[in-house]
Formats: C-alpha cells, sequence, structure tokens
C-alpha cells in the first residue's frame, strides 16, 4: 500500500474511518467513539479553563513587563480603529495554530486538537467581552446594558485607571484597596475620546 493510500486510511482525531477522498462513516453508537468524545469535549473546556490564568499571567508579567512597548497603545485614548495591540491575539492565533497544525498532522500530538479548539473558544469570548462589549470596537450592543459583562467592564475600567489588576478578563480578581480607590473616581478610561 503506498504512502497515500495509508495516510486515508487511517482514523482521525476525531473517530471517523475515512473511506474515500469524499466521504466519512461516523460510527457513533461504539462506547470508545463516545468515551473519545467525551474525553476530546473534556480536554476542550480544561483549556478553556486554564486560559483565564494564563491570559492573566501573560497580561501581568508580558504585556505590562516586556512587551509593554505593544500594549501601550491599548491604554492611550485614541481615534483609529486599530491598535498596534491588536499584534497580540494575531500572535496568539499564531501560535494556536501551529498547534493545530501538529496535532493534525503528526501522530501522538493529536490532544493538541481539542485544546486548540478550547484555547479558540477562549479567545473568542475574549474579544467578545473585552473589545466588543467593554470596548465597544463594533457596534454589536448598541446601547444595551449586560449586567455580568457590566461587572466585568468595571473591573477591566479599574484596570484603565491605575494599570494595575485585574489582568484576568471574564473571572477578573480585583484587589479590594482597588476597588474602594476607583468607587471615589468617575474618571472612566474607556469612554470614547
Amino acid at each position: 500500500m503506498g504512502r497515500s493510500a495509508n495516510r486515508h486510511n487511517r482514523t482521525s482525531w476525531c473517530c471517523a474511518e475515512r473511506t474515500d477522498r469524499s466521504s466519512r462513516r461516523f460510527r457513533t453508537t461504539s462506547p470508545i467513539v463516545l468515551a473519545v468524545s467525551w474525553s476530546t469535549a473534556a480536554i476542550a473546556a480544561i483549556a478553556f479553563l486554564v486560559m483565564e490564568p494564563v491570559t492573566a499571567a501573560t497580561h501581568r508579567w508580558v504585556m505590562h513587563g516586556i512587551g509593554e512597548f505593544i500594549h501601550r497603545s491599548h491604554h492611550q485614548r485614541q481615534e483609529r480603529r486599530w491598535e498596534t495591540n491588536d499584534w497580540y491575539p494575531v500572535m496568539f492565533a499564531g501560535l494556536v495554530n501551529v498547534g493545530l497544525f501538529a496535532g493534525f498532522n503528526w501522530d501522538g500530538f493529536g490532544s493538541l486538537i481539542p485544546i486548540g479548539i478550547g484555547v479558540t473558544m477562549y479567545g473568542a469570548a475574549y474579544a467578545l467581552v473585552h473589545d466588543v462589549y467593554i470596548h465597544r470596537r463594533l457596534d454589536w450592543f448598541g446601547d444595551r446594558r449586560i449586567a455580568p459583562l457590566d461587572r466585568l467592564a468595571e473591573a477591566h475600567r479599574i484596570h484603565h485607571l491605575y494599570s494595575a489588576a485585574p489582568y484576568g478578563m471574564l473571572l477578573p480578581v480585583v484587589p479590594a484597596e482597588l476597588r474602594t480607590r476607583a468607587a471615589k473616581t468617575q474618571r472612566n478610561p474607556l469612554a470614547k475620546v
């Protein structure tokens, strides 16, 4: 059997057996398939959850550390649609794509696929909350207010006021001292210019 034929007969990461180039036959009743599906979903969910502390640490020690020259544009009011800071999600997406490439193409790296899915889902949630809802970079919400997202926006306002904690986005931990200090000011660094 040639290399090409062997490649198309292998079982892929999602438990589908390839019968030819244009169709797939799924065996959804097999307990092994169901176990792989649940474990794949669990890996993706764990990756999503782990991204919050990873994001907070990256924000704290990279974006407010060695990479502050890129992130600084995010803390300055500007009229432009794009910020230098927008290179961060581009770089993070590149890393995820490398992981997905490895997962799809190299034996033994298949678990990188559900990890990449979980990280991508976190990135989409982060972008929706941070860029669309809080900073209103897209007008998807109009003037609508959503209480849980307003709490995240208030935490992010505190971050912008003091360039300090909280560094997380979806589960921000705001130090009590900063929350008290921020309650005494009406200044809103998130307001449009």
